[in-house]
């Protein structure tokens, strides 16, 4: 099947390399177990090393950003509308060789293979005392649950895929894929098998039961919309959202403060993949700060240790996305720079530029044409329709001296709200990924009583999560789906699979057309073919064509 699973057997030596301890400040710390068989590495003393090594593989999981965030209706590519072709964001030649979805693939199935291992040794392999029976059971309980976290992963993007529940210790290529439907009830079964034995408010970083409960949410959820969903879909997503909340109030923080590079235990993030100082390695390998990000070091003032980070990646945010903020919403300032300011000092001509002077500038509303000329004899200054362009702002004749020193192909207010300190090309950085939080749960909460016929629910969470960010009671008087996808995309944009969501509602193509430039100017979006990815080439040939590619592709 996948080369991650079919060489776990293999490479169980080497996993004694990478399995790590497990605490609130250090995620790995890793010891020397090069001299240690699989067998006498595993006993009921230090069993819980293989399951950190699941959290270990969650982390290349979460940074797969481009198939969660290119060709949708809030995010495109850096690139001229006129010129940029890419595959992801226009759906373009979009085909099987594409790396990102076999890094989706691989990655979700590494999950997968050592989920497997914990399951099998805890189960079979180790003697466990009556009084670490319960220490099993969690073990297993998380392993089922990160299981069903990476199976639901990829039954979003390429539909029904192989199941595999059980260690792999030899090669096979004797895989075929299961069904859609049967793909969705694994994942359920796993969740509701792990829940009982999740607790509630464990130690941080683990998954939790509510973390669980989150995610079984979200699976009914989908499932809710899909030929085969079960006829209380809906309501059994809307019952488990609220179990997830547990009665926590998000206003107890502002939106700012969850995102507070100080403050990222806190109590609204239902399950993260940690990062952080400590351990052989430091933990710094979290690209995260680098997404929707320009190259801002090529601006003058800046250089390469500036404190916004790197661009890593090709998305960028469209004007649609910019426009949802209402002047009254706190989440536009913790989620964007409008203002960039330079970190060295430098010079364009004969003009100083000094450290803390103003670099690029990004209205929220178009300046007249007094207020920007005002303005461009000091900095850049990109107004709202200006960003996807490659050319600078219109001249303007003996003001517009920064523009020659300008070289980056596209300007935008670049993400905030995943700053980072103490990173660096080679490593990255420190910043936690923050995977479910409550304000999700909110916006889950919603969208099933509106599926479930129950509208006034679905107002009163939409509106918990307005209220944190305006201030303004009872926003909502009624709620449609568009609405939804607005406000997550205003809570929670980057954070979440923007793709699913869209898929998952049956508005990708319509929003899509609507609110992508590329798109609108050459998208080949078929909704016939293009709900799916397709399956990698390379896993095909692995399982000696026993795996089906999806239609289309």
């Amino acid at each position: 099947m996948n080369r991650y699973i079919k060489n776990i057997g293999r490479l169980l030596l080497g996993l004694a390399l990478s399995f790590a301890t497990y605490s609130c400040n250090d995620y790995l710390e890793e010891e020397n177990y090069t001299n240690l068989t699989g067998e006498d590495f595993i006993s009921e003393d230090n069993a819980d090393r293989l399951v950190v090594g699941i959290y270990d593989a969650l982390r290349p999981v979460y940074k797969g950003y481009d198939v969660a965030m290119l060709g949708t209706d809030i995010f495109t590519t850096q690139g001229n509308i006129s010129t940029d072709l890419s595959s992801l964001n226009v759906y373009f030649n979009l085909n099987s060789s594409n790396g990102s979805f076999s890094s989706e693939w691989g990655r979700n199935y590494s999950v997968i293979s050592k989920a497997n291992i914990v399951v099998n040794r805890f189960t079979n392999e180790i003697s466990w005392v009556d009084s670490n029976l319960s220490a099993r059971d969690n073990g297993i309980a998380q392993a089922k649950g990160l299981r069903a976290l990476a199976y639901f992963n990829l039954v979003q993007q390429f539909g029904g895929v192989v199941i595999s529940l059980e260690e792999i210790t030899e090669i096979s290529s004797d895989y075929t894929r299961s069904t859609e439907e049967e793909t969705y009830t694994q994942i359920i079964t796993d969740l509701e098998e792990a829940i009982p034995d999740l607790e509630a408010y464990p130690e941080t970083g683990r998954f939790s039961k509510r973390a669980a409960q989150h995610l079984l949410a979200k699976v009914y959820l989908t499932r809710a919309y899909t030929s085969f969903a079960g006829s209380d879909d809906f309501e059994k997503a809307a019952a488990l959202s609220e179990s997830a909340i547990d009665g926590y109030d998000i206003k107890s923080q502002t939106y700012a403060q969850v995102f507070d590079y100080d403050n990222q235990v806190n109590d609204e993030v239902l399950f993260a993949i940690q990062y952080g100082a400590g351990g052989d390695y430091e933990d710094r390998n979290n690209n995260k700060h680098s997404i929707l990000m320009y190259s801002v070091d090529q601006l003058p003032g800046m250089n390469r240790q500036n404190p916004y980070g790197f661009r890593d990646g090709n998305a960028m945010p469209t004007e649609f996305f910019y426009s949802l903020f209402d002047d009254n919403d706190t989440r536009e300032e913790a989620t964007i720079h409008r203002t960039l300011f330079a970190n060295v000092v430098d010079s364009v001509g004969t003009d100083i530029i000094a450290v803390g002077d103003t670099v690029a500038y990004f209205p929220k509303n178009a300046l007249t044409a007094d207020q920007l000329a005002d303005k461009l004899d000091r900095y850049y200054v990109y107004q709202p329709d200006q960003y996807y362009y490659n050319d600078a702002p219109v001249d303007v004749p003996g003001v517009n001296y920064l523009y020659t020193a300008n070289t980056n192909t596209t300007n935008f207010p670049i993400f905030k709200k995943f700053d980072d300190v103490g990173f660096d090309e080679a490593e990255g950085g420190y910043r936690d990924t923050f995977v479910f939080r409550v304000a999700e749960s909110h916006l889950i909460a919603a969208e099933a009583y509106l599926g479930a016929g129950n509208p006034a629910m679905a107002i009163s969470h939409m509106n918990i999560v307005r209220e944190r960010a305006t201030g303004v009671a009872n926003h909502y008087a009624a709620v449609t789906i568009d609405d939804i996808l607005d406000e997550r995309a205003l809570e929670l944009a980057g954070e979440t699979n923007r793709w699913n969501d869209l898929k998952r509602t049956g508005k990708l193509e319509e929003r899509m057309k609507l609110y992508n430039p590329h798109v609108i100017d050459h998208g080949s979006f078929d909704p016939s073919v293009h709900l799916l990815r397709p399956i990698p080439a390379s896993e095909i040939i692995l399982s000696d064509n026993n795996i089906e590619q999806n239609p289309g592709y």
